[in-house]
């Protein structure tokens, strides 16, 4: 049974577990949400996701929901296969990847998001953008952007000289911060910036950048 995942097909976390997928060769159907018509927040959806988010999948009657536990899975479940090294087996390289992991969570993540939210996700409600709120989030992803250009300075990617899922995590929400709005974080940041490069130009991102 082929893989399936429920969402739409732009929404950035359906977009980073199509990307896995693609690294790890994990054929998948995308299972289409009509999130704008609100069908993710109906008791059907909701019975299987309940907080009513995409996505979610179904890998043979295994259901699992957060996009960050569906990665997880899936690597380490097609681990022979694919891209390999995205989560670390030594207990050493397995702590540096969790670091990195909470690093995107607790420093990245949030003011992303909050942006794509205001920028975004507002003007599809019909709502205008707070600018002074947008401000704020910009400067505190600045702040903790000038500490990934320290930290990428040492090594190639957030957990040491691989790629692993925590820089892979990055991606749907600085495209949209660094590509969609054109916000110019990586100015005067080129550890940072060379690790962005990295990252995008993957051939599993380019595939799904735009659409699962």
């Amino acid at each position: 049974m082929v893989l399936k995942l429920h969402g739409h097909a732009v929404a950035p976390l359906v977009r980073l577990v199509a990307e896995v997928c693609r690294e790890k060769d994990i054929p998948y159907e995308l299972i289409d949400v009509a999130v704008y018509k609100g069908e993710h927040k109906t008791p059907a959806f909701k019975e299987f996701q309940p907080f009513g988010q995409v996505p979610y999948i179904d890998d043979d009657g295994f259901i699992l929901y957060e996009s960050r536990a569906i990665c997880r899975y899936l690597v380490k479940k097609y681990e022979a296969q694919g891209t390999q090294g995205l989560i670390p087996k030594d207990p050493q390289g397995e702590a540096f990847f969790e670091q990195a992991v909470s690093i995107e969570s607790s420093n990245f993540y949030p003011f992303a998001l909050g942006i794509s939210v205001e920028k975004i996700i507002k003007k599809h409600r019909g709502l205008e953008a707070d600018e002074a709120k947008v401000s704020h989030l910009l400067g505190n992803l600045n702040s903790k952007l000038d500490v990934y250009e320290t930290i990428l300075g040492q090594q190639a990617y957030l957990a040491g000289e691989d790629v692993t899922l925590a820089d892979l995590f990055h991606l749907p929400y600085a495209a949209i911060v660094i590509e969609e709005l054109g916000y110019n974080v990586l100015e005067n940041r080129t550890n940072v910036e060379r690790w962005w490069k990295a990252i995008s130009s993957r051939p599993a991102w380019q595939v799904v950048k735009n659409s699962a």
